[in-house]
């Protein structure tokens, strides 16, 4: 199963969204923390608790909603072809990807300096390209956090001796010699009881 590029922007993004929940800590006024809210928001007399106004608000929103979107369709898979394993290997996530844009949010990035902000846009969408293409964007460190596992299989389809090697994301604890139910998103197994 290929991703739609559109599935896959909105699963990168939110595999962000710690990112961008960074960032908008970092842009957070906090000396308006006691100060009352004000609706609506274009209102003469308000002041956002943000440095810079509804931007990354807007980011954290986009990443908040490309997490729902990534977890619905996890959830939603539904496995329908068998596999029977014959070796099961845990992997760590492959998390260097996802660990250099969290050390840049702390370098002093701010959302006025256009230069330093553009080159992370640059950065995230080189990221983005290197694993959409590789085949590797729905490994996100999050689902991690949610209790999905990495795996290295090799496995068989029932009645063909032909064996296959790949990686597997389960919620279940994969064993070898069992039968399972796969799915493929791009080049990774999505793996079921």
């Amino acid at each position: 199963m290929k991703l739609r590029l559109l599935a896959s922007i909105a699963i990168f993004a939110g595999s962000y969204f710690p990112l961008s929940l960074i960032l908008l800590a970092q842009d957070f006024r906090f000396e308006l923390l006691g100060a009352q809210l004000c609706w609506p928001v274009n209102s003469t007399d308000c002041v956002l608790p943000f440095r810079n106004g509804l931007f990354p608000i807007i980011i954290f929103a986009v990443c908040s909603v490309g997490l729902v979107i990534s977890l619905l369709a996890l959830w939603s898979i539904k496995p329908k072809t068998a596999i029977d394993t014959i070796e099961v290997k845990h992997v760590p996530a492959e998390l260097m990807s996802y660990t250099l844009p969290y050390v840049v949010s702390f370098m002093s990035l701010e959302y006025q300096e256009t230069g330093k902000f553009f080159g992370l846009i640059i950065f995230l969408f080189w990221i983005f390209l290197i694993t959409y293409r590789s085949g590797q964007l729905i490994l996100n460190p999050l689902l991690v956090v949610l209790g999905w596992r990495l795996y290295e299989v090799k496995y068989c389809f029932p009645g063909d001796n032909k064996t296959y090697t790949g990686k597997a994301l389960s919620k279940s604890h994969l064993e070898p010699g069992v039968r399972y139910k796969q799915l493929q998103a791009q080049d990774i197994l999505v793996i079921s009881k």
